[in-house]
């Protein structure tokens, strides 16, 4: 695993031994910043369920302003850790070592917008609506600012006509999918 473009280019990344983490792969990897690419640059960026880093890093190795990694399994936050080193964009990110709704309360009360909010919970853990319902709730998605859900292909997000979210978009792979959404009223 590596990051794909910018200053980081080419640096390989740590991934976490086991089966705990599913890193998002290179070509994925690299199609979902191919569709990001106009809103990384100076773009404030939360990674939610950040596990080794790598969708932060990408951002802020693509020019996002900062961003903020979420996971509450310590090896993820060791090894993102390393991997914010190893790429020296350490000093553009913050690392929350925190289940996902708690950080998203936190930096609600700290007043944080996000303009990119991307989540990756653990397939058929069921964290998806949950998560979406407290971001919601945390009114921390800045205006005209987008979600990215990675999930399995077959993935539904029952339950989204309660939030004021919309789906914009879904990019299906092989065996997964990129949900983006926004705020209806954006």
């Amino acid at each position: 695993m590596q990051v794909i473009a910018g200053k980081a280019r080419r640096l390989l990344l740590k991934t976490i031994p086991g089966m705990d983490t599913r890193p998002t792969q290179d070509r994925i990897k690299e199609t979902l910043f191919n569709i990001l690419q106009p809103d990384v640059p100076g773009s404030r960026f939360l990674d939610l369920f950040a596990g080794t880093g790598a969708i932060g890093i990408e951002a802020l190795s693509r020019g996002a302003q900062r961003a903020v990694f979420v996971d509450n399994a310590h090896k993820a936050v060791s090894c993102m850790k390393e991997n914010l080193a190893h790429t020296h964009l350490e000093n553009e990110a913050l690392v929350m070592e925190s289940d996902a709704l708690a950080a998203i309360r936190r930096l609600a009360l700290q007043g944080a917008k996000f303009d990119l909010i991307f989540l990756d919970p653990p397939y058929d853990a069921g964290l998806e609506m949950p998560v979406l319902r407290a971001l919601d709730k945390a009114e921390i998605l800045a205006v005209n600012g987008l979600i990215i859900v990675e999930a399995r292909r077959e993935k539904t997000l029952d339950g989204l006509e309660e939030t004021d979210f919309i789906i914009t978009r879904e990019k299906e792979y092989k065996n997964n999918k990129h949900i983006f959404l926004k705020r209806k009223e954006d």
